[in-house]
């Protein structure tokens, strides 16, 4: 499975649960890029405690839903961006101004194009949330 599919797969489950008022939900299959993806929804609480778990065939995440969430999906195709460009994604992916937040990733890893802006990095779009 391509990382991006499996991203794209945990940000469903998380948006379906969210919708049906589940108060956590089990995230599989995960990769490096799922956990670093969730630990910035985490940062800017979206998301509440997020628990590893090692069941001997690659792991699982259980991800505690704090009812937070009105959507929430990946950025296909990735797009590349500069950090003066960054208001053109945000217009184009998030609903008004300062509502939610693009998760990127660049070269000092996966953070909230907030803390890209602040840091004057490009990257490349991930995904939003709000």
């Amino acid at each position: 499975m391509v990382l991006l599919d499996v991203l794209a797969n945990a940000l469903v489950t998380i948006k379906n649960a969210e919708a049906k008022g589940h108060k956590q939900v089990v995230i599989w299959p995960i990769s490096k890029l799922v956990g670093n993806v969730l630990r910035v929804m985490q940062r800017y609480g979206y998301v509440g405690e997020i628990e590893y778990i090692d069941d001997g065939r690659g792991g699982k995440f259980i991800v505690h839903l704090l009812g937070k969430i009105n959507d929430c999906g990946v950025i296909k195709p990735r797009f590349h961006f500069k950090w003066r460009e960054i208001h053109k994604w945000e217009e184009k992916y998030l609903p008004a101004k300062d509502v939610g937040i693009l998760i990127v990733s660049t070269s000092r890893g996966v953070m909230s194009h907030h803390e890209a802006k602040e840091q004057r990095l490009g990257g490349v779009l991930l995904a939003y949330v709000y």
